[in-house]
């Protein structure tokens, strides 16, 4: 499906990185053709600073997804959520990243989940980047404990699995 929604910009460069954008941040299109999160309005002449595009770029590719009924379904449902990330060690959780080697390849997030639970961590979040939207995608798992070394050694035993960082 993604693939299909950035077909339809594929002509239009400025406007495939509005798409991308609204896409990563979850942002939504209400029916007046605004890019909003819920009910806020992003203004978007601070989407396209950020883009580096004109305003109008940002009005234009709003209007088409509001125009194409496929598109507006997507994108007046699509929703962001909160990403533990970057504060998970403030919290005294544990993050692993994981680099597959193949994206694609099915099976990963089982492996690793099962990992984690045989080594009696609990898991608070799991989030994997959509390779459509991530030059690099990875696999972040939040803990509810610190990360032991010997599950590190194990989660490099899994097959697709091309690195492991612990935060």
């Amino acid at each position: 499906m993604w693939q299909e929604i950035l077909n339809k910009f594929k002509r239009y460069p400025a406007q495939e990185k509005v798409i991308r954008l609204i896409l990563q941040r979850g942002f939504q299109i209400n029916d007046n053709a605004r890019v909003v999160s819920g009910e806020i309005e992003i203004p978007h002449a601070q989407i396209a600073k950020e883009l580096n595009v004109d305003r109008r770029v940002v009005d234009t590719t709003a209007q088409a997804i509001r125009e194409d009924e496929a598109l507006w379904r997507v994108f007046k449902n699509v929703r962001s959520m909160t990403f533990l990330g970057e504060v998970a060690p403030i919290l005294g959780l544990g993050v692993i990243e994981i680099t597959p080697t193949n994206a694609a390849k099915t099976g990963i997030l089982g492996d690793v989940a099962s990992a984690v639970a045989k080594n009696g961590l609990s898991i608070r979040q799991a989030v994997s980047d959509d390779p459509y939207f991530v030059e690099s995608p990875k696999l972040t798992i939040i803990t509810e404990g610190k990360i032991p070394g010997d599950l590190v050694r194990l989660l490099m035993e899994i097959e697709g699995v091309r690195r492991v960082t612990v935060y």
